[in-house]
């Protein structure tokens, strides 16, 4: 399995066999499967995208959104539960907007699910935590 290090951008090999133990970059000995959201501006998510090998959740939010306030616990909460499993990314649309634009948001929230660099499931708006979650774990399968 290929993993981007979210601190150094570097491309590692790691079995699949060891995605829950924590495995730790190469290049920066950075966490490379981390248990929370990772904030990205648009290079990083580039090459989360295109070279992780894991589905990558995307949470496109903005500061000034109520129900995207609303919803970052439970994203976060989810993170813990789906490590090893997904790579959950936060892209902030204010300062990323031809990011949001390339990818069509409309409302925010807006959740987006990439398997091999494509968007397999969308989803727009705020959900409760236990509908969200059943809503992700369908998603990356």
């Amino acid at each position: 399995m290929i993993l981007v290090c979210p601190a150094c951008s570097g491309l590692n090999r790691v079995p699949d066999s060891r995605l829950e133990e924590s495995p730790k970059c190469g290049k920066c000995q950075g966490v490379l499967v981390p248990s929370k959201p990772i904030d990205v501006n648009a290079a990083q998510f580039s090459r989360f995208i295109a070279k992780s090998e894991l589905p990558v959740v995307v949470d496109f939010w903005a500061s000034w959104c109520g129900p995207c306030q609303a919803m970052a616990p439970a994203y976060t909460s989810i993170a813990q539960t789906l490590t090893g499993k997904a790579i959950l990314l936060k892209v902030n649309t204010e300062s990323e907007q031809q990011l949001a634009a390339q990818y069509g948001i409309r409302s925010i929230p807006s959740l987006k699910v990439f398997k091999q660099g494509a968007v397999v499931k969308e989803l727009a708006g705020a959900l409760p935590e236990s509908q969200l979650m059943n809503w992700m774990v369908a998603a990356i399968r």
